[in-house]
């Protein structure tokens, strides 16, 4: 089966992987609507998302990298089955247990849980994440980045998607790269959101940093103008790939668009 990722808007995305289907981080807000992030900030939605829970295939899994208003909102928690596997955090497994969803998967930082079809296996490790530097990380729930490797068969060569989640550029993220240093896709949260001056995910040039720094074959740039509160659109995230040349092939999706995935050949 063919694999892809469909752009949805803010940091949904649908993955599709052969056999299975996951969808990452669903805020299915129209635009004008507001949007509690926590710790008392809301923000207005300025851009409509490509699709409704409704127009969702089956689903295998929802990755969740934290619990925040604009990565998991009222429509999902209202709209998606309280049975659909939820890979996340300690803290958010936690609230969403409480909320009713029934099957949530705890991770730690390098923790696994796999999934499998037939013979084909998709596992999904956490890999470091901060949603900021300094002492106000503690007072922002935990962020869980990911790397999902689909294999067709036991003996298949992995694709390896790295997701990034609300992280900002940090010395841990180079533990990824030591973990895995081949990464076929990177999706990146950008966006360069902003409170009282404090960065709480990548802007432009830190997002060029993490493609130098981790090397992957492509990328995919989301999470970038959808609220108020993100300050570096993806102009300036792609005026600085053009300028500083990352290897990464980065692919620009509008909302809706979809990005084919092969597995390439290895060495």
């Amino acid at each position: 089966m063919d694999s892809s990722v469909t752009f949805v808007g803010t940091a949904t995305t649908l993955l599709r992987l052969g056999g299975f289907t996951v969808l990452t981080d669903p805020n299915f807000l129209h635009r004008g609507q507001w949007s509690y992030f926590g710790q008392g900030l809301f923000s207005r939605r300025r851009t409509e998302p490509a699709i409704q829970p409704g127009d969702l295939p089956p689903l295998t899994a929802v990755l969740l990298s934290h619990l925040h208003g604009d990565h998991f909102d009222r429509v999902a928690r209202r709209e998606l089955d309280r049975d659909l596997p939820l890979v996340t955090t300690e803290h958010a497994a936690r609230k969403l247990s409480r909320a009713g969803f029934r099957s949530t998967a705890a991770l730690s930082t390098w923790d696994t849980h796999e999934f499998t079809d037939g013979a084909a296996t998709l596992r999904v490790t956490a890999v470091p994440a901060r949603h900021t530097a300094g002492p106000l990380n503690l007072l922002l729930p935990e962020v869980m980045g990911s790397v999902l490797e689909y294999r067709a068969t036991a003996a298949a060569e992995p694709l390896r998607i790295y997701v990034s989640g609300d992280t900002v550029y940090h010395d841990d993220l180079a533990s990824i790269r030591d973990r895995f240093p081949t990464l076929d896709l990177a999706l990146l949260h950008l966006g360069g959101t902003r409170v009282l001056g404090v960065l709480l995910s990548m802007d432009d040039e830190q997002g060029v940093d993490l493609l130098e720094l981790l090397g992957p074959t492509a990328a995919v740039p989301i999470h970038y103008d959808d609220y108020g509160l993100f300050h570096s659109p993806v102009s300036n995230f792609l005026e600085a790939v053009a300028r500083r040349r990352p290897a990464a092939d980065v692919h620009f999706l509008k909302r809706g668009d979809t990005l084919p995935l092969t597995v390439p050949a290895r060495p």
